[in-house]
């Protein structure tokens, strides 16, 4: 027990632009593993270089369940991290979650993104997205490792 099984990633190096105030997929962060046994657990590792022109939300989701987030309350929503921003700036928001999905047949994990007010929300560069030194582009990640038992 305890091995590495298999491992799986996806990496994004191209930007998106997302203003929705419902959970959307950020395009690319999504991979499929089929794990071994229902006694398998899944490392889930992630990091999202995002910005906003106000403020947003990332989410981990395994299928339609949102895993390794906070808990709501009221008009608070349950999320894995935030985005803000000033213009000039991203955010890299890093995921880390080991997950017990409990099943043999395979599994999507991807992220989303939420924005606030039907402001914008910037995935891989900055609000701005200036041509200078300040305005460089990042990457994003999704890695997912099946543990065995």
């Amino acid at each position: 027990g305890g091995k590495v099984l298999q491992v799986v990633s996806a990496i994004k190096t191209d930007t998106q632009t997302l203003d929705s105030t419902s959970w959307t997929d950020i395009s690319g962060l999504t991979v499929n593993i089929t794990p071994a046994a229902t006694s398998s657990k899944i490392l889930v590792l992630g990091h999202i270089t995002t910005s906003s022109s106000d403020h947003g939300h990332i989410r981990c989701v395994r299928e339609s369940t949102v895993i390794g987030a906070g808990v709501a309350a009221s008009s608070r929503g349950a999320v894995s991290g935030y985005m803000n921003s000033n213009g000039h700036s991203a955010n890299v928001v890093p995921f880390v979650f080991l997950d017990s999905p409990s099943a043999s047949s395979e599994i999507t994990y991807h992220f989303e993104l939420e924005c606030n007010n039907g402001s914008a929300g910037y995935i891989n560069r900055t609000p701005n997205d200036t041509d200078a030194i300040y305005g460089s582009r990042g990457s994003s990640t999704i890695t997912v490792m099946e543990i065995g038992a």
